[in-house]
């Protein structure tokens, strides 16, 4: 089992991206949401000999061309990371960060080297960028051999700036709701409310009956408010670590109104299909049942409405209930169209 996003023992992580007792490729990981994470993607990409990905992930590559960053990386099987705490500086619309790297390189004859030093990174804020957008980027990377072990040989700091504090995966969860709701999720709204975090525990159905327990965590974030509604969106950090948004399942309605008009009865409701939605109303989540609820109003007066249902099981969110109140009657009377929480 792969340890949960919380397993980690003070600042420092031990990211071991190949392992010396499987053959098997490591999985591909591609994620630019944290300085930490890009230098995981980094020496993702040089165990599984993607040199051209990993070449790109440098502002200013730290060779002539990829073919050359690629020589050099010729009798190297395996690379084996350690990242300290990374400290920042903000400039004029961008954010610039110093991190603490320490890797031992297995060669292809079995022997171990390993080496310590600092990589800088800068980050420009989306709000300020056009096209072509320049995503998180290793501005460079200083590492010299290291007469150490690899935990030992890890520098303790790097730069002036103030080591970034508290909870490393709640700060790259709001970097990437920054990034992807950038100009979708009105963006003052991030100061009024702390984003929630839940742990969430759970197996899949073909895990062994003694398995420990699997762990992901759940990040809400307010996007947007209105009068009587305001939306939510979700993220989600699995086993290693990668940071995704949720989508979830929505009925499409086919909703008739006598005579057409939506202020008379309704004469016929029903499901004509399924859509996904990233951005949910008026929701919450319990942890205790692993439910999230929404109840979106039509109106202020809340007569017409929908609301939802959604349990997390084996791993993702299945939707197992719609309600829907589509008559503007001034009568809160709503209608089951999707039932699959109770029971016969």
């Amino acid at each position: 089992m792969k340890p949960g996003p919380l397993a980690q023992i003070a600042a420092c992580s031990l990211l071991l991206l190949g392992t010396h007792a499987f053959a098997a490729e490591p999985a591909y990981l591609d994620d630019r949401s944290s300085p930490e994470a890009l230098v995981r993607s980094l020496y993702n990409a040089v165990n599984r000999k993607e040199y051209a990905r990993a070449y790109s992930y440098f502002a200013t590559p730290p060779a002539e061309t990829p073919d050359a960053y690629a020589k050099g990386y010729e009798t190297t099987e395996n690379v084996d990371v350690l990242t300290g705490a990374a400290s920042e500086e903000g400039a004029a619309g961008s954010i610039f960060y110093s991190l603490p790297v320490a890797i031992q390189a297995q060669e292809a004859g079995g022997e171990e080297r390993v080496f310590a030093g600092c990589y800088t990174f800068r980050f420009v804020q989306p709000g300020v960028q056009t096209t072509p957008y320049t995503p998180l980027m290793i501005e460079s990377g200083t590492l010299q051999p290291a007469d150490a072990p690899l935990a030992d040989a890890l520098p303790e700091s790097c730069g002036e700036g103030a080591p970034v504090p508290g909870d490393a995966l709640l700060q790259r969860a709001q970097r990437l709701f920054d990034t992807v709701y950038d100009g979708v999720c009105a963006g003052d709204l991030g100061t009024e409310e702390e984003p929630e975090s839940h742990m969430i525990r759970f197996n899949y159905d073909y895990d062994p009956p003694d398995a420990p327990q699997r762990e992901v965590r759940l990040f809400r974030f307010l996007c947007d408010r209105a009068a009587y509604n305001e939306t939510h969106v979700y993220l989600l950090a699995g086993e290693n670590d990668e940071i995704l948004p949720l989508r979830f399942a929505v009925p499409d309605l086919d909703i008739r109104y006598e005579d057409g008009d939506s202020e008379k009865r309704v004469e016929e409701m029903r499901i004509i299909g399924f859509v996904t939605e990233d951005q949910l109303v008026n929701s919450d989540f319990d942890p205790e049942t692993l439910t999230l609820t929404t109840r979106e109003k039509w109106r202020g007066v809340g007569d017409a409405s929908s609301s939802g249902q959604w349990i997390f099981r084996l791993g993702a969110f299945s939707l197992v209930r719609y309600d829907v109140d589509a008559s503007y009657d001034g009568e809160i009377n709503p209608e089951t169209v999707l039932d699959y929480a109770t029971g016969p």
